[in-house]
């Protein structure tokens, strides 16, 4: 086949593909949808072991923790062996910063997890200063222990700050900007909280590009109220958000519903939408 005969297949090749009839070109899915077990902490603690098997059973092959239920982290790995699945991360208290950070690193590691992530900021903690030289600690602490160390917005995260006499005419205008400059910690967007503060999450997904290895996909009713719904019965554009996923850094999707009617229902209904989502 001469060039000209080629160039002529290969345009009809494309034009068919746009006709119907002609299938369309298979995008982008989610290799793997994790799960914030916060969504389901309420059965966890009636029965921990079948929690889990029952949310592998739905598809998830990730889940991420916000606390053990009373157990040692030896026994929590075995749970998740025994279910089949992985913790690649886990939300810990703010206070394991100030008491015994080598020890949260270290039941981290026993478990699995690679991400250790602070969920929220007690109000007398968020100095933007101060913090960000507490988060960078934390962070090669993390690091040295082969771990990473990561940070979840909340709402509060995206109102403008209260500027005070000591501190540079140029600070950003949020906490959440804030710790995005100052500190080389890795973070975790919460879809949701930066909606219900005010903020678009492409638009932080843009600024700080490759900083992102971790993503709450979490869904809103619309404004005012933002009530939380199940992923994809709401307003945000997932589609979009996941879209940029590459360039955010992304590796990790977790969903959640924090107050769900029925948890497993709501857990089944997310994992449908996303493992079906193409982008």
């Amino acid at each position: 086949m001469n060039r000209r005969a080629a160039l002529g297949a290969l345009g009809a090749g494309m034009l068919g593909l746009a006709l119907p009839g002609f299938p369309r070109a298979r995008r982008d899915r989610l290799a793997s949808v994790g799960l914030q077990l916060y969504t389901v902490r309420r059965e966890l603690a009636r029965d921990f072991d079948g929690t889990l098997a029952r949310v592998a059973e739905i598809g998830y092959r990730e889940v991420e923790f916000a606390g053990y239920f009373g157990r040692e982290p030896a026994a929590v790995k075995a749970a998740i062996d025994r279910a089949g699945l992985a913790a690649p991360a886990a939300h810990i208290p703010f206070e394991s910063l100030r008491e015994d950070w080598p020890r949260t690193l270290e039941a981290a590691a026993t478990v699995g997890h690679h991400w250790v992530i602070v969920p929220w900021i007690p109000p007398e903690e968020r100095r933007p200063g101060p913090l960000a030289e507490r988060f960078n600690r934390a962070g090669a602490a993390a690091r040295a222990a082969g771990l990473r160390f990561a940070y979840h917005n909340q709402e509060y995260d995206f109102a403008p700050l209260v500027r005070e006499p000591h501190y540079d005419l140029g600070l950003p205008p949020t906490l959440y900007d804030w710790l995005a400059s100052e500190t080389d910690i890795d973070l975790e967007l919460d879809v949701y909280w930066v909606i219900k503060g005010g903020g678009d999450p492409l638009t932080y997904l843009e600024r700080y590009p490759g900083r992102f290895p971790l993503v709450h996909v979490k869904d809103s009713a619309g404004a005012p109220s933002h009530r939380m719904v199940d992923v994809g019965s709401g307003t945000l554009d997932f589609r979009a958000i996941l879209a940029r996923r590459r360039q955010a850094g992304i590796r990790h999707c977790f969903a959640e519903h924090d107050e769900p009617a029925d948890a497993f229902a709501s857990i089944r209904a997310s994992y449908d939408y996303l493992t079906k989502l193409e982008f």
